[in-house]
């Protein structure tokens, strides 16, 4: 089993459940006891302020996302980290989850971009392995700039356009093709 740490899960079309539809998930972990990552597409339509007044004093104010149905009660915070040593979990290169017991005081001067996410998707041993072999996922390169993008409604779209052959057409595909 080859980890798929510091990757993109894109979300098939096939894929129909609601919490995963048109999902581009950043992995932060996987290995033989499971995987662990953030859904990076989707707003969860109040900021951090209003859902979680603690968490927007240690990153401050902004919209909060929707990290995936496991424990939607819990903030997972990714950040762009000066020190990748400074992280709890590193995914790729500088980018990874904050420790949650980083004093607030100390966000500022150790990240320099963060995103706060309500939540995490979530596999047991096996079960994506399992859904990789049925081809409910695309395997993409994560990047910086898709994680931190500000038009996250795009980010499906652009994932699996830079990934260009067929991927281009299912890039361009509308969101309910019967409507065509």
């Amino acid at each position: 089993m080859k980890s798929l740490r510091g990757q993109f899960l894109v979300a098939s079309p096939a894929i129909m459940d609601p919490n995963f539809r048109r999902a581009v998930i950043l992995i932060g972990h996987h290995d033989k006891d499971g995987a662990l990552g953030v859904v990076i597409n989707r707003l969860a339509g109040a900021s951090i302020a209003e859902a979680a007044p603690p968490v927007a004093e240690m990153v401050g104010d902004g919209a909060l996302h929707v990290g995936g149905p496991v424990m939607p009660q819990a903030v997972v915070i990714v950040a762009e980290f000066k020190r990748p040593k400074d992280a709890a979990i590193i995914a790729f290169d500088n980018i990874g989850v904050l420790a949650t017991d980083t004093p607030a005081d100390q966000v500022e001067e150790r990240t320099s971009r963060v995103r706060a996410y309500a939540g995490h998707a979530g596999w047991s041993a096996g079960q994506l392995d399992a859904e990789l072999e049925s081809e409910d996922w695309i395997i993409a390169p994560a990047d910086a700039e898709t994680v931190f993008a500000e038009e996250v409604d795009d980010i499906w779209a652009s994932v699996l356009g830079a990934l260009s052959g067929s991927y281009e057409l299912l890039a361009r595909m509308p969101d309910d093709p019967s409507l065509n």
